[in-house]
């Protein structure tokens, strides 16, 4: 896979260049670039931002540096791509859209600053994602939190690739609690369940417990699920067990 960020700060990427990312990198299994399209700027003070036609607020970046930039990058990569634009209006980033964006050999994410860009710039993109219902001073964390989740899926990232498929939202579902070494530790003992090496009981009793954390965390996504028969039966033993908790005195 190939990706490449336009960025008016590529510094801010150089956590990607470590541990399993980096790892990737080494074994060439990704080609990773940051651009700074304020080399592409168009007077002596490099602006790469300007006020907005009919006023208001802030400032917009302009449609020249990051046409240029694009330029160069198709004319040096051709082929297709998903150019990605980072903007609050954008389709929400989840675990589904990393799987299908790991899909692709090239992507292309654009960072904006600013109040926002010249609409023309849209043109270029093929994608446009948000991560939150919030703002940020530009695109940079959202788009290493889009490309290391995305990269989790390419072949041969993960050390093990059972790790993206039992990594929490992969059914739908948040992760089941785990344990390691030591058995008890300052009081806390791992199930007995997991101990007993019945791999059968071991798969139920992960089951049971991602419903139960998805049911009292994030019960949105139950609704989303079509469980077999055994997850329903499972499912209906934690509303039931939720209901007999009895709450502490105040």
């Amino acid at each position: 896979m190939r990706i490449e960020v336009l960025s008016l700060f590529p510094d801010m990427f150089a956590p990607l260049t470590q541990s399993i990312i980096g790892k990737a990198l080494d074994k060439s299994l990704l080609d990773f670039d940051v651009i700074d399209f304020r080399q592409y700027s168009h007077d002596k003070h490099n602006h790469v931002d300007d006020t907005p036609y009919g006023g208001g607020a802030g400032m917009l970046l302009k449609p020249e540096p990051i046409f240029e930039a694009m330029d160069d990058l198709t004319a040096a990569h051709p082929g297709p791509k998903r150019v990605i634009l980072l903007d609050p209006a954008g389709r929400r980033f989840d675990h589904v859209a990393a799987k299908e964006l790991a899909k692709a050999d090239h992507l292309v994410f654009i960072c904006g600053h600013y109040e926002g860009y010249d609409e023309r710039i849209r043109s270029l993109v093929t994608d446009e994602f948000s991560i939150g219902d919030f703002v940020l001073t530009g695109g940079e964390l959202p788009a290493m939190m889009m490309i290391d989740a995305t990269l989790r899926f390419v072949p041969g990232v993960l050390g093990n690739a059972e790790s993206a498929a039992t990594d929490s939202f992969e059914d739908g579902l948040l992760n089941y609690p785990e344990y390691t070494r030591p058995a008890e530790y300052r009081g806390m003992a791992v199930p007995d369940v997991l101990q007993n090496g019945n791999h059968q009981l071991i798969a139920q009793w992960r089951l049971k417990e991602s419903l139960r954390r998805t049911y009292l965390r994030r019960p949105d996504l139950l609704a989303q699920l079509d469980l077999d028969k055994n997850a329903q039966k499972l499912l209906r033993e934690v509303e039931r067990e939720a209901r007999t908790i009895v709450a502490p005195d105040d």
